[in-house]
């Protein structure tokens, strides 16, 4: 699919498989975009075919050009501040950040900052975008990795879809304590908030449903260490975190959960390190690998070397 951006506006090629379609079905039915942005891209006939106005209701043609007025500008929401992370991906619609651990993904208040969000702003602000910064999903404070940010409201509106739909994968990587028996596995346990903790989850029968898939990488004797690679079937809070230690096998260094302290780590050892979706708006299949940080790195090169003893 062809997708252009010029000046405030987005060009897009018709393709053979959206023929048929009107405006309305494009923007309500195909993208979820919200009331807000569908009343006013009508209102102010911010949408053009061919460079000229049209009827909501026409139906579209395959190689036909139509025109979205979707690049303005928006107070970023959030206070820009210099934070240091690392882009790993970034285009007119979306970024790709790799956040530190121990810095928020989001300010709990209006105002707060040292945030992740607080850099992607000033990252904007010092490149001459202004736009709302729109997170797609979280991740702990403690925990490293990549977070999906949109840049203006229709890619918002498609992610926060796909990722409903669970269309968007993340793989996790974690450091847990013990060997586990086996190789590969599934952990279906509900999980709620623990009232005698103000923060904490456990698994509850009166919990939301919440599936982990797991599958070991390495283990290494002298630390009694394993590393694994986790996928999410759901989104709980701490759901990783909960999951191994329901399972015996809480994560290197997470004290909250029952975790041994380790010289190496001085937080949860889980890090976000994968990727995958369908770009929002060309469709095209995105994957990333999300570099590790040092910490977890000199973690994973024990599991490399017990392995080789």
């Amino acid at each position: 699919m062809i997708a252009e951006r010029k000046g405030e506006w987005l060009e897009i090629g018709i393709p053979q498989d959206w023929e048929g379609l009107t405006v309305e079905d494009l923007l309500k039915v195909k993208w979820n975009a919200p009331k807000g942005l569908v009343h006013q891209l009508r209102m102010e006939k911010g949408v053009r075919l061919n460079g000229d106005a049209l009827s909501w209701k026409q139906p579209l043609q395959a190689g036909e050009r139509i025109w979205i007025h979707l690049f303005t500008e928006e107070d970023f929401d959030v206070k820009p501040e210099p934070i240091d992370f690392a882009i790993v991906y970034e285009d007119d619609h979306l970024l790709i950040a790799n956040k530190p651990s121990g810095i928020d993904t989001h300010p709990s208040e209006k105002g707060k900052g040292g945030t992740l969000a607080n850099g992607v702003a000033f990252h904007w602000n010092m490149n001459g975008v202004q736009t709302k910064v729109r997170h797609i999903h979280r991740l702990d404070r403690d925990t490293s990795g990549g977070i999906i940010f949109a840049k203006h409201a229709l890619a918002g509106a498609i992610m926060d879809g796909l990722l409903r739909e669970r269309l968007i994968g993340r793989t996790y990587f974690a450091f847990v304590q013990g060997r586990l028996k086996q190789k590969i596995g599934t952990i279906r346990q509900p999980i709620g908030r623990d009232r005698h903790h103000p923060t904490r989850r456990r698994v509850s029968e009166r919990g939301d449903q919440a599936v982990t898939d797991y599958k070991v990488l390495g283990y290494d004797r002298a630390e009694d260490i394993s590393l694994l690679e986790v996928n999410l079937r759901t989104g709980r809070t701490h759901q990783i975190r909960v999951h191994m230690s329901y399972l015996g096998h809480p994560l290197v260094s997470d004290s909250l959960y029952g975790g041994n302290p380790h010289q190496v780590i001085h937080r949860q050892a889980l890090h976000a390190g994968r990727i995958q979706l369908p770009h929002p708006i060309t469709g095209e299949s995105l994957e990333f690998e999300i570099p590790w940080p040092s910490d977890m790195m000199r973690l994973r090169q024990l599991i490399i070397l017990g392995e080789q003893k």
